[in-house]
């Protein structure tokens, strides 16, 4: 029996199965019980428990080489040797004697960036989301392939807490030495995704490279546009653009060369989901896509994108060959654009302005958003939050690092550099998606920036006091306000907590950037 080398990690699988087919996972995953098919062919899976991200559950082993690299706290939590190679070898005894598959891909469309990851799962539905989400090597790659990390996935081993020295069942463990990845206890997918851009967080600073937790397209000119942002805030919608190529939907690259995506695949979130408003992702739930969480009439097949009983959360994970207009080489030139995409429910933040240096610094590493429901577990509502980076939960290194980087490469492009809330307003709903995009729109073109701006009195941002296709009225946020005291005290709430929040996690700022946040 081939094995592909798995036995070199501890695992003596009872058959190993190596990057199969997108349609023979499906069939595996079919047979093994693990979903169904929808109408339009997609495989359909419930994840259980575990229906976003468990961010209190991931660790990484504090070892003597990368102790001095990581910002350790609450996001970044250590554990030691001992505790994690005692799990792992628990892990490869509960995997031996069972089928497994295997993926052996790489993350980066950059081959000078590019790292090559094995993936061992003990699901078939597993195995073909990382397929579909990862990057896919030629036959002739796969030849002799080495893996540079690996990352092992075991959703029926149950962490013990008092034996594994775990938070609870779950546990998501990386030891950056050792160069392998421990994911047990859960069935959410984005588990697997999200650990290998930690990864990539951890390496490609260290090469010269910006990590970020961004999509990206680009237009006919060859120049880029990136959007930051965190799930729910508008990443995937807004940069599938009909006008532009799109180069990925979540993580990517900046090296000096250009923006290359990590991944060979997206992953959208499905609630509420239309083929009006977001054609693209609708028409990529086919077959080949990993769905999960989405209710589906057990008769008919069809998807209900409304029903939010199983999770809030709903997702699919699908090649980017499922998209039309796609990059597929997954690169693009320079930036000449950077948007950070924020979802502001205090309904007070402009819905487009226009950041300076200090601000860009400044806002990236506040990172601000409503953290949107069902992303992570026990978030009902959204809560305002503020993610450095607009990616904390993946960033191993001094957050400082990032922004430094993002700073130097936005002057040595001349980027414009824009803050997009795609959150409330004072009318108490969501900005229209139809005038959100046609301010991007305007960004990316260069209309924006022939309307006249005014200097936000409490965040400090250039504010356009117009904008094509879009209200006047919506674009000074105090103007759809009745309450104009009651604006002027949410305004001041929430510079409060951009205060309270930068003095407590950036104290080794500069001045200049602490400077340049809004005034309580």
């Amino acid at each position: 029996m081939e094995t592909y080398g798995v036995e070199k990690l501890g695992i003596k699988a009872a058959k190993v199965h190596r990057n199969l087919e997108p349609a023979a996972l499906t069939e595996a995953a079919l047979l093994n019980g693990e979903g169904h098919l929808s109408a339009t062919g997609a495989l359909v899976v419930e994840t259980g428990k575990y229906t976003g991200r468990a961010a209190k559950d991931k660790f990484i082993v504090d070892s003597e080489g990368v102790h001095d690299l990581i910002q350790w706290g609450s996001v970044n939590q250590p554990t030691d040797q001992a505790t994690f190679d005692a799990l792992y070898d628990r892990v490869v005894e509960y995997l031996s004697g069972k089928e497994v598959y295997v993926f052996d891909g790489c993350a980066g469309a950059d081959p000078k960036y590019a790292k090559n990851f094995r993936i061992v799962n003990e699901l078939a539905s597993q195995n073909l989301f990382i397929h579909q989400l990862l990057r896919r090597l030629p036959a002739e790659a796969l030849e002799g392939f080495e893996a540079d990390y690996t990352i092992i996935v075991a959703p029926g081993f149950k962490c013990n807490p008092e034996r594994d020295h775990t938070r609870s069942e779950a546990a998501i463990m990386l030891d950056y030495e050792k160069h392998v990845a421990i994911i047990v206890g859960t069935r959410y997918a984005g588990e697997i995704k999200k650990t290998a851009f930690s990864i990539m967080n951890f390496i490609l600073p260290q090469q010269g490279v910006l990590p970020m937790h961004c999509s990206a397209n680009i237009g006919d000119d060859g120049v880029s546009a990136v959007f930051f942002g965190l799930s729910g805030t508008g990443k995937t919608t807004l940069s599938a653009d009909p006008a532009r190529q799109l180069i990925g939907d979540d993580e990517h690259g900046w090296s000096d060369d250009g923006v290359f995506n990590f991944e060979g695949g997206c992953y959208a979130k499905c609630i509420n989901l239309s083929e009006e408003n977001e054609p693209d992702i609708y028409h990529a739930i086919r077959f080949g896509a990993l769905v999960e969480n989405v209710v589906m009439d057990p008769e008919t097949r069809e998807l209900d994108f409304d029903d939010d009983s199983l999770a809030v959360n709903t997702r699919v994970g699908y090649p980017v060959e499922h998209i039309d207009n796609i990059k597929i080489d997954g690169k693009g030139g320079l930036p000449s654009t950077v948007i950070f995409l924020t979802a502001d429910a205090f309904g007070v933040m402009p819905p487009i302005s226009k950041l300076n240096l200090p601000q860009t610094e400044y806002y990236f590493l506040s990172g601000f958003t409503s953290k949107l429901a069902g992303t992570e577990i026990g978030v009902k509502e959204p809560v305002p939050t503020f993610s450095t980076c607009f990616g904390e939960p993946f960033l191993p290194l001094n957050p400082l690092v990032y922004a430094g980087m993002l700073r130097e490469r936005v002057v040595r492009e001349g980027a414009n550099v824009y803050l997009v809330n795609t959150g409330w307003n004072g009318t108490g709903e969501r900005t229209k998606l139809r005038y959100t995009r046609a301010m991007v729109t305007a960004a990316l073109n260069g209309e924006l920036e022939k309307s006249e701006f005014v200097t936000d009195p409490i965040f400090g941002v250039s504010v356009p006091t117009s904008c094509p296709g879009c209200p006047d009225d919506l674009m000074v946020p105090e103007n759809l306000w009745q309450d104009k005291d009651a604006y002027k005290e949410a305004a001041s709430k929430l510079a409060a907590m951009f205060k309270e929040n930068f003095e407590a996690k950036y104290s080794d700022a500069s001045d200049e950037i602490k400077a340049a946040g809004p005034q309580a």
